[in-house]
This record gives structure tokens, C-alpha cells and sequence, in this order.
């Protein structure tokens, strides 16, 4: 039977993994939100509610909104 915390991991490694194989900058950045906000839910589960806090606010938040600034002023795909 998969508990919440296998399936957290399953979804992180899906996600990194996604990251990593994908040519759009712009998907790229999205996915990585998502992972952030997974690991925050991975922090919450195992009972860090300020790392939790810290991940969503910096790690999807800030990080996610740089990389898409980022990529809104180079370019969207990959070479």
C-alpha cells in the first residue's frame, strides 16, 4: 500500500525528472514550482512547518517568478 510519503517521492523524482528532459525554458520553470510546492508538502509531512514555509515562499515563489523574468527576456527554447 503507497503511503503519502512514497507518493510525495514518486512525484518528486517524476518532476525533477521532467525538469531535466524538457527543452522549454518556460515548462522548465513551471515544473520546478511544482517540485517546490512538493517538497514544501515533504517538509510539512515530516513536521518542519518553518522549512516548509521557507520552501514554498523562496523555492516556488521567488525562484520560480526569476526564472520565468528570465526566460521572458532570452529565450524559450533550449539550443
Amino acid at each position: 500500500m503507497l503511503t503519502v510519503r512514497s507518493l510525495l517521492l514518486a512525484l518528486l523524482l517524476l518532476s525533477a525528472l521532467a525538469v531535466a528532459r524538457t527543452r522549454d525554458l518556460l515548462s522548465a520553470a513551471v515544473i520546478f514550482a511544482g517540485y517546490s510546492l512538493i517538497m514544501a508538502t515533504v517538509w510539512q509531512q515530516l513536521r518542519a512547518p518553518d522549512i516548509a514555509l521557507a520552501e514554498a515562499a523562496i523555492g516556488a515563489g521567488i525562484t520560480s517568478l526569476l526564472f520565468i523574468v528570465t526566460v521572458a527576456r532570452t529565450g524559450r527554447y533550449e539550443k
